[in-house]
């Protein structure tokens, strides 16, 4: 699962609360599941099968906050100890025995299924979707937060709506007509897994159908309103998934793979088994596609259900095993797609990254279960490299596929995993553990050293530098070094650190190009286009000529550049963007009406209409990024208004934490402010006690 700070929070969670039964061994569940939206609750009835391994007086699962109205051991009443975090059932278990265990539940989760949609005037936006990871699906079905615990899940909806999709684990096994006119749908697991990669997704979805070439059925979800964006959106998915096969060198573990799409979604995407959830601000058209495409996370997801689905690890010590696996099959993934050169820059960007962590000493083991996102994604992908490059390719893959064989469907330690690749290689990989995995200071040598064997264009880097070292950057001859490579990536490292002192000609030899990477690297670093050594005629006008790039990216940071360096010109610059939208966070239309708003020459008695089209991009019927935006440019025009307002207070309790902590941020800001104070004050009086929940936290509210 991709990227980010509460990760680090989650993995601590999981590592100090979750207990595992070693007494008995849950193998399979069925559940049949209710949803009311109108209550945000659940309604669930879960049989468990499970065997007892040893001698013991009770078993547990994890249950939050649930109300129980039936509980069964072996088809018999008895009694349930419920703590409102785990329930408990005392009984005399002897080793070798088979139980039945039925509960019947009903539970309004706090979190983990999110509903969306059913409360608006919207009609056909609604969707409810799961979250477990981090979460826990025991807020809406008695199970295991260990990981430990692995179990065959098949799950069950019986749905008073009958147009919207229901999506979930497994194969759909069946759909027929229940008495309220609805369906039951019901899905079938033939392996186990962890319950916190159980998930579910209603909403309303069309699907496009692929089948892999080892024969694996793959679904593509997307909303009828997004046709268009889907051949975008999903592209190159077969050609992943086929490349992820052969690269891993072991079948595909699951029935089928699905994707789907969903709103407000708290990561990139999820990995649960065999159904991805991913964030909606990915569905894109064929422009977006070179500005920010789904192709990493996709690939990132699908190498999950090797790594980190079908092999689990214990605890969060070992979390190198799923994230740094799924970055470094991802990197793989692109390499093949896009090329090596593009992977080894990759690799690069990495690498400065975690060397500027770790020059400033907080540099991170992969051991430590408390380590950052950037460490166990970017460094155990590094790690990863580094150990292919020491064993070489064979023993690699034939340690690799030891592993997923020897330990499917279990959990495993990072030891598990060294030891298959030192039996494949006959290497003693102590010295590769203590200086990749345990150490908190990074080898960036080893890595410098492999990066210039490995790219002649990433090797032309260390050449400047080193050059940089003998005599003056302003002596350094930038076209010998343009001329030498072909690399693009090469040319916007160029571009990027150096553009300062880059001759005119050189600059104007980069506009001629076509290359949108290149351009775009132009467009974001000549902000001041205007000024001292930037003030030719001849720079104005190839600058200008970045608005008509098939990049939404390019696109916005030229029209506010340009807007800022020629007033003069401003009314053009906003009629030759006028009707473009931008990425699907609105990139260039948000910037666009800010503009036109601050533009006083322009637009005139539309300006209201500008102001009421911004204003309602704060609304919860857009996506966290829009909204964000929205808020960043009302509040820096100074625009803010009893809606917005309204909005904001109600952002504060979001339950994604990013888009929570901005509103909150600015909020504070503008409530040290009397007259800001007031207009907020004003926004809070029709709002209710759970949308006040943060403001009161700073005033004193009634």
């Amino acid at each position: 699962m991709k990227q980010l700070l509460a990760f680090t929070f989650v993995l601590l969670c999981s590592f100090l609360c979750a207990q595992h039964q070693e007494k008995v061994d849950f193998i399979h569940a069925n559940a049949t599941l209710e949803l009311i939206p109108q209550e945000k609750s659940v309604k669930g009835l879960v049989t468990y099968k499970f065997e007892v391994l040893a001698d013991v007086d009770s078993v547990y699962l994890d249950s939050k906050q649930m109300q129980f109205s039936k509980t069964l051991l072996n088809g018999k009443p008895i009694a349930l100890e419920n703590t409102e975090s785990i329930i408990k059932v005392h009984h005399q278990f002897k080793e070798g025995e088979h139980h039945e265990l039925v509960l019947q539940y009903e539970c309004t989760p706090k979190q983990t299924v999110y509903f969306f949609g059913w409360d608006d005037k919207i009609d056909g936006n609604e969707q409810i979707w799961t979250q477990g990871q981090g979460k826990y699906t025991s807020h809406w079905l008695p199970s295991f937060d260990d990981m430990q615990e692995k179990v065959e899940f098949d799950l069950k909806f019986n749905s008073t709506f009958n147009k919207t999709s229901i999506i979930s684990n497994g194969r759909l096994i069946e759909i027929k007509s229940n008495h309220s006119g609805g369906n039951i749908v019901s899905f079938d697991m033939q392996k186990p897994m962890s319950s916190y990669l159980l998930a579910f997704v209603i909403g309303n979805y069309e699907k496009q159908q692929l089948v892999s070439a080892s024969g694996v059925p793959i679904e593509n979800y997307y909303s009828s309103a997004d046709s268009l964006r889907v051949e975008p959106t999903y592209r190159y998915t077969k050609e992943i998934f086929d490349f992820l096969e052969q690269e891993i060198g072991f079948p595909y573990p699951w029935q089928n793979y699905k994707q789907i799409p969903v709103h407000d979604f708290l990561y990139a995407g999820m990995e649960n088994t065999t159904a991805t959830i991913f964030s909606d601000t990915y569905v894109i058209d064929s422009t977006a596609f070179v500005d920010k495409n789904y192709i990493n996370v996709n690939a990132h997801e699908l190498a999950h259900q090797w790594f980190g689905n079908l092999v689990t690890e214990k605890d969060g010590n070992h979390h190198w095993l799923h994230e740094g696996f799924a970055t470094y099959y991802a990197y793989l993934v692109e390499k093949e797609l896009f090329g090596e050169d593009h992977y080894y820059w990759k690799l690069f960007d990495t690498a400065v990254r975690l060397k500027s962590l770790s020059d400033k000493g907080e540099g991170e083991a992969l051991t430590n279960h408390k380590a950052s996102s950037l460490t166990f994604y970017e460094k155990g992908a590094w790690t990863l490299v580094m150990l292919k490059d020491l064993v070489g390719d064979d023993a690699f893959k034939l340690g690799i596929n030891n592993y997923l064989r020897k330990y499917q469907y279990k959990n495993v330690t990072i030891t598990d995993f060294l030891n298959e690749i030192e039996q494949a290689s006959g290497l003693d990989l102590s010295t590769f553990k203590s200086d990749w995995l345990e150490r908190s200071v990074l080898p960036f040598d080893k890595m410098k050293s492999f990066l210039r064997n490995a790219s002649s264009s990433v090797n032309l880097v260390f050449e400047m530098e080193e050059e940089f070292q003998r005599i003056q950057s302003d002596d350094v001859n930038y076209e010998n070094y343009w001329n030498a490579s072909e690399s693009v990536h090469f040319k916007q490292y160029l571009i990027k650190e150096h553009h300062r002192i880059l001759p005119e000609e050189l600059i104007f030899k980069a506009f001629k190009t076509d290359t949108v990477p290149i351009r775009q690297t132009l467009a974001k670093v000549l902000y001041g286009i205007s000024g001292a050594r930037q003030s030719s005629e001849g720079l104005k006008y190839r600058y200008e000529t970045l608005l008509e790039d098939d990049s939404y990216l390019t696109t916005e940071m030229a029209l506010v550049n340009l807007w800022a360096n020629f007033p003069e010109n401003r009314s053009v610059y906003l009629n030759r963007t006028k009707d473009i939208v931008g990425l699907p966070n609105k990139n260039v239309l948000l910037l666009w009406l800010t503009l036109a708003l601050v533009t006083p020459e322009y637009g005139g008695e539309e300006k209201n209409m500008y102001l009421r089209e911004l204003t309602g991009y704060t609304f919860p019927s857009y996506n966290p990024e829009v909204r964000q935006l929205a808020f960043q440019y009302i509040a820096n025009i100074n625009a803010m208004n009893f809606t917005v307002y309204r909005q904001l207070i109600k952002t504060a309790n979001h339950h994604s934490w990013q888009f929570r902590n901005f509103a909150r941020r600015l909020l504070d800001e503008k409530l040290k402010d009397d007259t800001s104070k007031m207009e907020i004050l004003n926004a809070a009086k029709e709002l209710n006690s759970d949308d006040l929940r943060y403001l009161k936290t700073k005033l004193d509210l009634p």
